[in-house]
Protein backbone atom coordinates (compact mmCIF):
# COMPACT_ATOMS: atom_id res chain seq x y z
CA UNK A 1 0.00 0.00 0.00
CA UNK A 2 1.07 3.41 -0.71
CA UNK A 3 2.32 5.65 2.52
CA UNK A 4 0.93 8.67 1.22
CA UNK A 5 -2.76 7.28 0.78
CA UNK A 6 -2.57 7.34 5.42
CA UNK A 7 -2.02 10.95 4.91
CA UNK A 8 -4.48 12.78 6.35
CA UNK A 9 -5.37 15.13 3.01
CA UNK A 10 -6.35 18.37 5.68
CA UNK A 11 -2.79 18.52 6.96
CA UNK A 12 -1.64 18.60 3.45
CA UNK A 13 -4.02 21.45 2.42
CA UNK A 14 -3.13 23.36 5.67
CA UNK A 15 0.93 23.25 4.98
CA UNK A 16 0.27 24.54 1.60
CA UNK A 17 -2.31 26.88 2.69
CA UNK A 18 0.74 28.04 5.98
CA UNK A 19 3.74 27.87 3.32
CA UNK A 20 3.41 31.22 1.59
CA UNK A 21 3.07 33.02 5.46
CA UNK A 22 6.04 30.55 6.49
CA UNK A 23 8.20 31.66 3.46
CA UNK A 24 7.34 34.72 4.26
CA UNK A 25 8.92 34.63 7.43
CA UNK A 26 11.79 33.20 6.64
CA UNK A 27 12.47 35.35 3.56
CA UNK A 28 12.09 38.32 5.84
CA UNK A 29 14.52 36.97 8.93
CA UNK A 30 17.28 36.14 5.67
CA UNK A 31 17.15 39.74 4.59
CA UNK A 32 17.15 41.12 8.00
CA UNK A 33 20.03 38.86 9.15
CA UNK A 34 22.14 40.55 5.57
CA UNK A 35 21.36 43.67 6.79
CA UNK A 36 22.33 42.99 10.40
CA UNK A 37 25.46 41.26 9.03
CA UNK A 38 26.31 44.44 6.54
CA UNK A 39 25.68 46.86 9.75
CA UNK A 40 27.79 44.91 11.76
CA UNK A 41 30.98 44.62 9.33
CA UNK A 42 30.25 48.81 9.11
CA UNK A 43 30.14 48.71 12.91
CA UNK A 44 33.56 46.76 13.28
CA UNK A 45 35.39 48.18 10.60
CA UNK A 46 35.03 51.61 12.46
CA UNK A 47 35.39 50.38 15.88
CA UNK A 48 38.82 48.68 14.16
CA UNK A 49 39.88 52.22 12.68
CA UNK A 50 39.24 53.93 16.13
CA UNK A 51 41.19 51.51 18.26
CA UNK A 52 44.17 51.58 15.66
CA UNK A 53 44.05 55.35 15.97
CA UNK A 54 44.33 55.05 19.85
CA UNK A 55 46.84 52.43 19.61
CA UNK A 56 49.08 54.14 17.49
CA UNK A 57 48.71 57.32 19.00
CA UNK A 58 50.12 55.44 22.15
CA UNK A 59 53.52 54.61 20.41
CA UNK A 60 52.76 51.18 20.44
CA UNK A 61 54.73 48.74 18.12
CA UNK A 62 53.38 48.33 14.62
CA UNK A 63 54.04 44.83 14.60
CA UNK A 64 51.11 45.04 18.25
CA UNK A 65 48.73 47.01 16.39
CA UNK A 66 48.73 44.77 13.53
CA UNK A 67 48.15 41.99 16.28
CA UNK A 68 45.49 43.18 18.20
CA UNK A 69 43.70 44.97 15.13
CA UNK A 70 43.68 41.23 14.12
CA UNK A 71 42.69 39.54 16.98
CA UNK A 72 39.97 42.24 17.34
CA UNK A 73 38.59 41.41 13.69
CA UNK A 74 37.69 37.94 14.54
CA UNK A 75 36.48 37.76 17.79
CA UNK A 76 34.16 40.97 16.50
CA UNK A 77 33.10 38.82 13.58
CA UNK A 78 32.47 35.52 15.96
CA UNK A 79 30.58 37.14 17.91
CA UNK A 80 28.58 38.52 14.96
CA UNK A 81 28.26 35.61 13.42
CA UNK A 82 26.73 33.62 16.54
CA UNK A 83 24.21 36.62 16.87
CA UNK A 84 22.86 36.30 13.63
CA UNK A 85 22.66 32.63 13.85
CA UNK A 86 21.12 32.58 16.72
CA UNK A 87 18.30 35.17 15.91
CA UNK A 88 17.59 32.71 12.98
CA UNK A 89 17.22 30.30 15.10
CA UNK A 90 20.06 28.00 15.38
CA UNK A 91 20.89 26.79 19.25
CA UNK A 92 24.26 29.13 19.49
CA UNK A 93 25.15 26.44 22.74
CA UNK A 94 25.59 23.76 20.50
CA UNK A 95 27.64 26.11 17.87
CA UNK A 96 29.89 26.82 21.16
CA UNK A 97 30.34 23.56 21.80
CA UNK A 98 30.73 22.41 18.54
CA UNK A 99 33.92 24.97 17.98
CA UNK A 100 35.01 23.77 21.61
CA UNK A 101 35.23 20.36 20.42
CA UNK A 102 36.90 20.82 17.28
CA UNK A 103 39.23 23.65 18.77
CA UNK A 104 40.38 21.16 21.41
CA UNK A 105 41.26 18.66 18.05
CA UNK A 106 42.80 21.49 16.14
CA UNK A 107 45.03 22.29 19.06
CA UNK A 108 46.66 19.13 19.84
CA UNK A 109 47.47 18.90 16.19
CA UNK A 110 49.25 22.20 16.01
CA UNK A 111 51.18 22.42 19.33
CA UNK A 112 53.68 24.44 17.82
CA UNK A 113 52.08 26.48 16.08
CA UNK A 114 50.00 27.40 19.07
CA UNK A 115 53.27 27.73 21.15
CA UNK A 116 54.56 30.04 18.29
CA UNK A 117 51.32 31.96 18.67
CA UNK A 118 51.53 32.20 22.42
CA UNK A 119 55.15 33.39 22.38
CA UNK A 120 54.34 36.14 19.68
CA UNK A 121 51.88 37.51 22.00
CA UNK A 122 54.29 37.82 24.65
CA UNK A 123 57.00 39.16 22.59
CA UNK A 124 54.33 41.74 21.14
CA UNK A 125 53.27 42.39 24.52
CA UNK A 126 56.62 42.29 26.65
CA UNK A 127 58.59 43.91 23.58
CA UNK A 128 61.79 42.56 24.48
CA UNK A 129 63.14 43.96 20.91
CA UNK A 130 61.78 45.74 18.27
CA UNK A 131 61.77 45.90 14.62
CA UNK A 132 65.43 47.60 14.01
CA UNK A 133 67.11 46.04 17.02
CA UNK A 134 69.98 43.90 16.49
CA UNK A 135 69.75 40.54 18.37
CA UNK A 136 71.15 37.76 18.93
CA UNK A 137 69.47 34.21 20.23
CA UNK A 138 70.62 31.36 22.72
CA UNK A 139 71.17 29.13 19.36
CA UNK A 140 73.41 32.35 18.14
CA UNK A 141 71.41 33.48 15.42
CA UNK A 142 71.65 37.20 14.95
CA UNK A 143 70.62 39.95 13.08
CA UNK A 144 68.62 42.77 12.37
CA UNK A 145 64.79 42.21 13.20
CA UNK A 146 63.03 42.96 10.20
CA UNK A 147 59.74 41.81 10.96
CA UNK A 148 57.70 40.66 13.95
CA UNK A 149 54.51 38.52 13.34
CA UNK A 150 52.52 36.38 15.75
CA UNK A 151 54.00 33.44 14.41
CA UNK A 152 57.58 34.01 13.31
CA UNK A 153 60.22 36.55 13.75
CA UNK A 154 62.52 37.48 10.81
CA UNK A 155 65.87 38.69 11.13
CA UNK A 156 68.31 40.34 8.52
CA UNK A 157 71.99 39.27 8.75
CA UNK A 158 74.46 41.99 8.13
CA UNK A 159 75.38 40.17 4.74
CA UNK A 160 71.38 40.25 3.87
CA UNK A 161 70.31 37.03 4.46
CA UNK A 162 66.92 36.23 6.16
CA UNK A 163 66.58 33.87 9.03
CA UNK A 164 63.54 33.06 10.48
CA UNK A 165 62.83 32.12 13.94
CA UNK A 166 59.73 30.58 15.83
CA UNK A 167 58.25 33.00 18.44
CA UNK A 168 58.10 29.92 20.67
CA UNK A 169 61.76 29.24 20.79
CA UNK A 170 62.40 33.19 21.04
CA UNK A 171 59.72 33.70 23.69
CA UNK A 172 61.42 30.74 26.41
CA UNK A 173 64.91 31.59 25.51
CA UNK A 174 67.95 33.68 26.01
CA UNK A 175 67.57 36.88 24.27
CA UNK A 176 70.72 39.73 23.47
CA UNK A 177 69.71 42.83 22.53
CA UNK A 178 72.43 44.94 21.30
CA UNK A 179 70.44 48.17 20.24
CA UNK A 180 67.92 48.18 22.99
CA UNK A 181 70.47 50.99 24.94
CA UNK A 182 71.64 54.35 23.63
CA UNK A 183 74.93 53.99 24.19
CA UNK A 184 77.52 50.11 24.23
CA UNK A 185 80.60 49.85 25.48
CA UNK A 186 83.66 49.17 23.29
CA UNK A 187 86.79 46.95 24.77
CA UNK A 188 89.67 46.25 22.89
CA UNK A 189 91.96 43.87 23.71
CA UNK A 190 95.61 44.49 22.89
CA UNK A 191 98.94 42.05 23.43
CA UNK A 192 102.31 43.27 24.20
CA UNK A 193 105.57 41.07 24.68
CA UNK A 194 106.95 41.02 28.15
CA UNK A 195 109.51 42.91 27.62
CA UNK A 196 108.14 46.47 26.69
CA UNK A 197 107.32 49.19 29.36
CA UNK A 198 103.26 48.64 30.43
CA UNK A 199 103.30 52.26 31.55
CA UNK A 200 104.47 53.53 28.13
CA UNK A 201 102.00 51.02 26.37
CA UNK A 202 99.07 52.60 28.39
CA UNK A 203 100.02 56.04 27.72
CA UNK A 204 99.91 55.56 23.88
CA UNK A 205 96.68 53.50 24.09
CA UNK A 206 95.06 56.00 26.51
CA UNK A 207 96.24 59.09 24.52
CA UNK A 208 94.67 57.26 21.18
CA UNK A 209 91.47 56.67 23.06
CA UNK A 210 91.35 60.33 23.93
CA UNK A 211 91.86 61.52 20.42
CA UNK A 212 88.76 59.03 18.50
CA UNK A 213 85.91 61.13 18.05
CA UNK A 214 83.68 58.31 18.74
CA UNK A 215 84.54 57.71 22.03
CA UNK A 216 81.96 59.48 24.35
CA UNK A 217 84.27 61.68 26.53
CA UNK A 218 81.55 61.77 29.66
CA UNK A 219 81.90 58.47 30.16
CA UNK A 220 84.49 56.45 31.91
CA UNK A 221 87.74 55.98 29.54
CA UNK A 222 90.16 53.19 30.82
CA UNK A 223 93.33 51.60 29.57
CA UNK A 224 94.44 48.63 32.41
CA UNK A 225 96.25 45.46 32.96
CA UNK A 226 93.55 42.56 31.89
CA UNK A 227 95.49 39.25 31.58
CA UNK A 228 98.84 37.93 31.60
CA UNK A 229 98.85 35.80 29.08
CA UNK A 230 101.52 32.85 27.59
CA UNK A 231 103.28 34.99 25.20
CA UNK A 232 102.04 38.52 25.76
CA UNK A 233 101.01 40.59 28.52
CA UNK A 234 97.18 41.80 27.37
CA UNK A 235 95.79 45.34 28.21
CA UNK A 236 92.13 46.17 27.28
CA UNK A 237 91.40 49.54 25.94
CA UNK A 238 87.47 50.39 27.18
CA UNK A 239 85.34 53.27 26.20
CA UNK A 240 81.56 54.29 25.36
CA UNK A 241 80.08 54.89 21.99
CA UNK A 242 76.58 55.89 20.39
CA UNK A 243 75.08 52.65 19.66
CA UNK A 244 74.35 53.79 16.03
CA UNK A 245 78.81 54.58 15.93
CA UNK A 246 79.64 51.53 17.87
CA UNK A 247 81.24 49.51 14.57
CA UNK A 248 82.31 52.23 13.14
CA UNK A 249 84.01 53.40 16.16
CA UNK A 250 85.49 50.10 17.31
CA UNK A 251 86.98 49.33 13.62
CA UNK A 252 88.67 52.75 13.82
CA UNK A 253 89.50 52.44 17.37
CA UNK A 254 91.56 48.99 16.66
CA UNK A 255 93.15 50.62 13.69
CA UNK A 256 94.20 53.74 15.22
CA UNK A 257 96.01 51.48 17.82
CA UNK A 258 97.82 49.19 16.18
CA UNK A 259 99.78 52.40 14.31
CA UNK A 260 100.23 54.18 17.39
CA UNK A 261 102.31 51.06 18.72
CA UNK A 262 104.09 50.13 15.84
CA UNK A 263 105.15 54.27 15.70
CA UNK A 264 106.61 53.78 19.23
CA UNK A 265 108.56 50.17 18.43
CA UNK A 266 105.90 48.52 21.13
CA UNK A 267 106.18 44.80 19.72
CA UNK A 268 102.64 42.35 19.60
CA UNK A 269 103.86 39.17 19.56
CA UNK A 270 102.53 36.25 18.03
CA UNK A 271 101.45 33.49 20.25
CA UNK A 272 104.63 30.98 20.51
CA UNK A 273 105.47 27.80 22.37
CA UNK A 274 108.43 27.25 23.88
CA UNK A 275 109.42 23.31 23.41
CA UNK A 276 112.32 21.57 25.43
CA UNK A 277 113.86 18.16 24.35
CA UNK A 278 115.89 16.73 26.87
CA UNK A 279 118.21 13.74 26.94
CA UNK A 280 121.29 13.02 24.33
CA UNK A 281 121.05 12.83 20.78
CA UNK A 282 122.55 10.32 18.83
CA UNK A 283 125.04 11.53 15.80
CA UNK A 284 124.38 9.63 12.43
Amino acid sequence: MNEFENVNPGVIEKFLEELPEKAFHLGLRVVLAILVLIIGSQLIKLIRSILKKALRRSRIDESAVRFIDSFMKYGMYFLLIILIASWLGVDAASIIALLGSASVAIGLALQGSLSNFAGGVLLLILKPFTVGDYIKDGLGNEGTVSAIDVFYTQLTTPDNKIIVLPNGTLANGCITNYTKCEKRRIDVAVGIAYEEDIRHAKEILYKVLQEEEGILKEEDRRVFVDNLADSSVILNVRGWAENENYWETKWRLTENIKYALDEAKIRIPFPQMDVHVSGNEEEK
